[in-house]
């Protein structure tokens, strides 16, 4: 069978794929959180038990780190930064329901912790701790 591209060159486009998918979430995301989105104001209320005005800022704050997060996932990926992505993601997932709304909310987020996994999975350190916070440079 043929195939339109070898490994190397499907290697790299998915890889720009998975760079560009998981840096649109965190800009998306980014910018709801820097508008101070109502709904999510709420539910940091609901979890920390402060005021919407403290809630607010730590939205905001969230939002700027989420802005920093797709910077570096789309120009130079990370490991840790990575992890971190997972880590959000798999955490903003599972907040649906711990707020009340459907299960079926959380399984629809998987993709915005599985695109990062997939991401950091393809570029894993192998050689030490330095590597984690080094770019990883994709073949």
């Amino acid at each position: 069978m043929r195939y339109l591209c070898n490994n190397e060159t499907m290697n790299n486009s998915v890889q720009w794929v998975l760079r560009i998918g998981v840096a649109g979430e965190f800009i998306g995301h980014g910018m709801f959180a820097l508008q101070g989105k109502a709904e999510w104001v709420g539910w940091i209320v609901q979890f920390l038990g402060v005021t919407a005005d403290h809630a607010t800022i730590i939205l905001r704050c969230i939002g700027v780190v989420d802005q920093v997060v797709a910077g570096i996932v789309l120009f130079a990926p990370i490991p840790a930064v990575l992890l971190w992505a997972v880590l959000c993601g798999s955490w903003t997932a599972l907040l649906r329901p711990l707020v009340g709304e459907s299960v079926w909310e959380f399984v629809a987020r998987w993709p915005n912790w599985a695109g990062p996994l997939a991401l950091l999975m393809m570029g894993w350190p192998k050689k030490s701790v330095k590597a984690w916070f080094s770019p990883i440079i994709f073949k």
